[in-house]
Formats: structure tokens, C-alpha cells, sequence
């Protein structure tokens, strides 16, 4: 299948899905929509390679969510072995979130966390899959989760250069961190959010066609006119719409 939709940002292996995952895997392929199976800890990222796996136009993502550091120690070798699966188009979901974290220790979790996977995406040349998540913060800290991570990616930047690369994904931030983003040649995408408020509309007006994608977070955040309902990648295309 060529897609004609894209969802870069889904978790289809989730307990959501289970009881009518052929259901909505048939309604992809009806509608020519293609999506990647982000993990977000080993056991869903193990089950994102396997739901990809012998299927067109589903990849998958391997990583562990900022808000599980401290719920599971972050395997490195494990994660690389998972990240040269040929079905594995990025590392993470990693990333910061200061919304749900604000001990300053989780912060610091998060950073050694997140520059461990930045490691691993160097070393297998693929892209990162960054949740970043604010607004509040670690205590004692005055610096954003956005501010934060930026600092971290100029920082590897210049160290490993073009090897780092890759998507912010649920982007919620201003056009004025969007831009920094961009002009470290990183992508954002956004969700549904887009289609019941217009917060992000001037981001969207701003950004380059080719550093801006589509994404549902599904099973989470579906877009009008399925909100309050499960979310699923064929809804990508109203994100697409707006």
C-alpha cells in the first residue's frame, strides 16, 4: 500500500485496540492511510515491531516516555537491539514532560534519559520521536521543558551534526520555539487538537510545508467530529483537512 494519509505518531498496540484491532487496521487500509506504532516503555515498543511486522505501510518507534523513567530503567542495550529492526523508522517516544513531573530529580531523570536515546538514534543514523510537554516545571528550575530540550539538541548538534534529527511531536508550543526547532532542522506535528482550537493555527500558517506533519496520538486526542470517542489513524485525515 501507498498511503495517502500518514498518522507519524500512534499507538495502535495499546489495550484500546484490543478487542477490534482488524476493524480498524481494515478501515486504514479502505482509506489508503499508513501510520507508525510509537513505544512508549520495551513492552509496547516490542509490540509496536510486532503489530508493523509483514504489514504495508505500518513502522514503529521504540523508547520510553519521559513521564515512565523512574517506572522502568531505561534498557540501552535492549533498545538498540529493538532500534535496528528494519520496521524501525525512529528511536523514542522520549523526550521531557514537566506538566505531570515536578521534582527537580525528575528532571534530571529525564535529561539522562532522553541524551541516552539521542545516543542510540546517532548511532543507527534514524530520527528521534520527542514528546515535550509543558507548562510546569521541575522545582527550583525556571527553564521550560521546551527550553530545556532545545538547549540539549544545539548542544548535540553540534556534536554529531546532521546524524540528529526529528520530529517534536504534539506540538503545543509558540511559533517563536517552533522556529528554533526548524532552524535546527527539526519537525513538529500536531493532532486533532487542531480542529476544536485555534491556539496553534498561527504555528501552522508559519511552518514550511516539508518541517510540519500529521498525527493522531491515538488512542488519545480525537479531532471533531469523533472527540470524546477512541481515537484511531483514519482520523488522521481530518487533521490533514484542517
Amino acid at each position: 500500500m501507498s498511503p495517502k494519509y500518514f498518522d507519524i505518531h500512534s499507538h495502535i498496540q495499546f489495550p484500546q485496540f484490543s478487542a477490534d484491532k482488524d476493524a480498524v487496521l481494515k478501515r486504514m487500509e479502505d482509506e489508503w492511510v499508513g501510520a507508525i506504532v510509537v513505544g512508549t516503555d520495551l513492552k509496547s515498543s516490542e509490540l509496536a515491531i510486532r503489530e508493523a511486522e509483514g504489514k504495508d505501510g505500518l513502522f514503529a518507534t521504540v523508547g520510553l516516555h519521559p513521564n515512565d523513567v523512574f517506572k522502568e530503567e531505561f534498557n540501552a542495550t535492549r533498545f538498540a537491539e529493538l532500534g535496528k529492526h528494519e520496521k524501525v523508522v525512529a528511536i523514542g517516544e522520549c523526550g521531557l514532560d514537566y506538566f505531570r513531573s515536578r521534582e527537580k530529580e525528575s528532571g534530571i531523570r529525564q535529561k539522562e534519559v532522553f541524551e541516552a536515546h539521542v545516543s542510540i538514534a546517532v548511532e543507527l543514523n534514524k530520527p528521534l520521536m520527542i514528546h515535550c510537554r509543558d507548562p510546569l516545571r521541575p522545582s527550583g528550575s525556571e527553564a521550560s521543558a521546551h527550553d530545556d530540550l532545545i538547549d540539549i539538541l544545539k548542544s548535540k548538534k553540534k556534536e554529531y551534526g546532521e546524524k540528529l534529527r526529528g520530529n517534536i511531536h504534539f506540538f503545543t508550543g509558540t511559533k517563536e520555539v517552533a522556529k528554533k526547532y526548524f532552524d535546527i532542522g527539526f519537525t513538529v506535528s500536531f493532532t486533532g487538537v487542531l480542529t476544536f482550537t485555534h491556539d496553534y493555527d498561527e504555528v501552522v500558517r508559519y511552518a514550511p510545508l516539508n518541517m510540519i506533519m500529521s498525527e493522531t496520538d491515538c488512542p488519545f486526542a480525537a479531532p471533531v467530529p469523533y472527540r470524546g470517542q477512541r481515537n484511531e489513524p483514519v482520523y488522521v485525515k481530518e487533521v490533514v483537512k484542517r
